[in-house]
């Protein structure tokens, strides 16, 4: 008998199942999937998800293994000039990283198994069991082998976008929003880029960053209903995407691809309960917005500690999960929707309204403002104290200003 049982050893369930096991809990983490092993992903954790990997120990890991840090000199091109900066409100100024998901997602199943997590790569649920209306429990296979039955306190789904346990305990789902863009991306050598560059343009955005290896990611977003017409002639689409940037593109052209590319028709967005009887969910599994802002690797972090702050109490005495977890799933969509809607605005790569473009005006003059900018868009502070009217307002009366007196 486990305290709670983890589906999915990825971003979201390894960090769930080591906090868990930390705390003293007995906890089985499972996955098909066997480590390391790829899967599609935007790569990319910012700041503020760096920093609570360092809060768990395991940042130098991750610096470890030659992903070369991001966001200290990120650029966010907006078409008529570029914005520069760093991201000063996290991680203590020393940036992110945009790793592979065959170093992440091992490093983290590794820091599972060491804080006592009973990890078993490689198997498969099938179904969860369930006694009067409450999950208690798994059967499932490892490769070859006959179905076994596991039970716990609490089965937590850890499985993503397209999660079993989701589906088996028909979990509600709300503001829903429907697949807006869709996306392909590589690897490259030879690419002369020292940290991330994100180019939005109409009906397209762009960009790349270092990872491991001396590999750099290059990355295309288009709208999803282009999917159809892209698959068929996908470098062709990318090369003719680059265009809108020459310089970035030149550098690309100087590289060598050294990969296939891999692509998605996209993603819905949702928010679900991520709660029932004898079940919870977190992550992708719990919450999803369009990858194009990139917030996955760090907000599965973010929801691995609130989950399992919200579980403590349960499974330390009461057995009682229900008002913990109801008050996680005010927290969290409180949290989200912000950067929520600001995804879903972004994902339809519509060209950016005019208030929107009179504020990249007014921040390409003013340094402070303009990391403050890239932080709020990152996740690193929240983004309604940015796009406050009263913090607009200040940047744009700085801006007319400097207007004034030039």
């Amino acid at each position: 008998m486990y305290d709670a049982i983890v589906i999915g050893a990825r971003c979201a369930g390894s960090p769930t199942a080591m906090l868990l096991a930390r705390r003293g809990f007995k906890i089985l983490l499972v996955d098909k999937a066997t480590f390391p092993s790829d899967t599609i992903s935007t790569h990319i954790l910012w700041p503020h998800g760096a920093e609570i990997l360092g809060r768990w120990g395991l940042l130098q890991r991750l610096a470890a293994t030659g992903a070369p840090p991001i966001c200290r000199r990120m650029t966010f091109d907006v078409g008529p000039f570029a914005l520069r900066g760093t991201i000063p409100d996290a991680n203590e100024g020393m940036g992110g990283f945009c790793p592979r998901r065959t170093v992440l997602d091992a490093l983290l199943v590794n820091a599972a198994a060491e804080s006592g997590a009973d990890v078993r790569q490689g198997f498969t649920v099938d179904e969860l069991l369930v006694a009067d209306d409450t999950v208690i429990g798994v059967r499932g296979h490892a490769k070859g082998m006959k179905s076994i039955e596991e039970r716990a306190r609490i089965v937590i789904g850890a499985d993503g976008v397209n999660s079993f346990v989701a589906r088996a305990v028909q979990a509600p789902e709300y503001d829903v929003q429907s697949v807006a863009a869709c996306a392909y991306y590589s690897y490259f050598s030879g690419l002369r880029q020292d940290d991330i560059e994100l180019y939005v343009r109409e009906h397209v955005a762009f960009g790349g960053a270092p990872t491991n290896g001396g590999l750099h990611l290059v990355m295309v977003n288009w709208p999803t209903s282009d999917f159809p017409t892209i698959r068929n002639d996908v470098d062709g689409h990318v090369w003719r995407a680059l265009e809108a940037a020459p310089d970035f593109l030149a550098r690309v052209r100087e590289g060598r691809r050294e990969e296939k590319w891999y692509g998605t028709a996209g993603v819905p967005g949702y928010l679900r309960k991520p709660y029932g009887k004898g079940w919870a969910l977190v992550g992708d599994a719990s919450y999803n917005r369009d990858p194009i802002t990139a917030q996955g690797i760090s907000d599965a972090f973010i929801d691995a500690e609130a989950v399992v702050a919200a579980l403590g109490a349960g499974l330390s005495d009461s057995g009682v999960f229900d008002e913990p977890l109801a008050a996680h799933e005010a927290a969290r969509n409180e949290r989200v929707r912000p950067m929520y809607e600001f995804t879903t605005h972004l994902a339809a790569l519509e060209p950016p309204p005019p208030d929107m473009q009179a504020l990249f005006g007014a921040l390409r003059y003013n340094q402070d403002a303009t990391n403050a900018f890239l932080s709020a868009i990152t996740g690193a502070i929240p983004l309604p104290d940015f796009m406050s009217g009263e913090n607009i307002g200040r940047i744009m009366a700085t801006a007319r200003d400097g207007e004034f007196h030039r």
